[in-house]
């Protein structure tokens, strides 16, 4: 996730840097054709651009809108995800006494759930190295790991209370945390599984190469040989809005755009051991202007 506004200035304008050079040599090209060349068929200053940009920019400001609501509903649930791995530590060593193995396994949780969600980031080294190696073995031939990581849990916390008659209802209440959990990464799932529909992700862009390829049809009577330049400023904010939306529509994609979440698990991670004095890693800091 980038956090320095003028790293992410720099990126999003690199990130259009190929369309936007062809956008501007069919822009000279346009212009070479009808100052040069008097190829009065370039010119077509009838065509209602100003009333099809408004209406392009409505549709893709109410598709950024809802790219974006996904991003932030994203994020919203590894706050969930967060506040309740925590809680889930803190019981496990205050009304399970101190149950360390649970308190490790929770901790890796979050790493576990990060490769799941995001193919590309491999995050079995630290899984492997927070998870006790009896659950280790136990979850191995499961697809899902996370779900498989919290049925574990589920399983020796059940053991605990019955071992020690703990109360029904503080078996209730950590159980609760982890049917917190659960529906949290359901909902990481249906998003990661429900891409946007066609219309919000193809479509905007078609649209938007068809209006910077008829611009400067419109701009070149009145700009002349300034067309170039007129037209590539105008293209580039229609460019940059379609590639903002395209990025946030994708919260797990592994791009400088995408969640934080391995930073979010470490985080997890040090709340979790710290209070039992685990040697824990240190956070992780943000590189170039971008959290990963």
């Amino acid at each position: 996730m980038i956090i320095n506004p003028r790293v992410g200035l720099w990126i999003i304008v690199y990130e259009v840097r190929y369309p936007l050079l062809l956008m501007f040599l069919w822009d000279f090209v346009v212009v070479i054709l009808y100052q040069v060349f008097h190829q009065e068929w370039m010119e077509q200053p009838s065509l209602p651009i100003s009333l099809i940009g408004s209406a392009l920019a409505l549709f893709m400001g109410f598709r950024s809108s809802s790219a974006y609501a996904r991003w932030w509903e994203a994020r919203t649930l590894w706050g969930s995800v967060t506040n309740n791995c925590r809680s889930f530590g803190r019981q496990a060593g205050s009304l399970l006494n101190n149950r360390y193995d649970l308190m490790r396994a929770i901790a890796a949780y979050p790493h576990a759930l990060r490769m799941a969600l995001d193919v590309k980031q491999d995050s079995s080294a630290d899984v492997a190295r927070l998870l006790p190696p009896h659950m280790y073995k136990a979850i191995a031939p499961y697809r899902n790991k996370p779900n498989a990581i919290l049925y574990q849990i589920g399983l020796r916390v059940a053991e605990e209370v019955q071992r020690k008659n703990i109360d029904g209802a503080v078996h209730g209440q950590i159980d609760r945390i982890l049917s917190d959990l659960a529906n949290a990464q359901g909902g990481l799932e249906r998003i990661r599984n429900t891409p946007l529909p066609a219309q919000f992700s193809i479509l905007p862009r078609t649209l938007t190469n068809i209006f910077c390829l008829v611009l400067p049809l419109s701009m070149v009577q009145t700009l002349e040989w300034i067309t170039p330049l007129g037209s590539s400023l105008v293209g580039m904010l229609f460019l940059i809005l379609d590639k903002s939306a395209n990025d946030l529509q994708e919260p797990f994609s592994h791009s400088v755009h995408s969640l934080p979440m391995a930073t979010m698990a470490r985080n997890i991670e040090i709340d979790v051991l710290q209070p039992i004095g685990e040697q824990v890693l240190d956070p992780l800091t943000p590189k170039s202007g971008i959290q990963n």
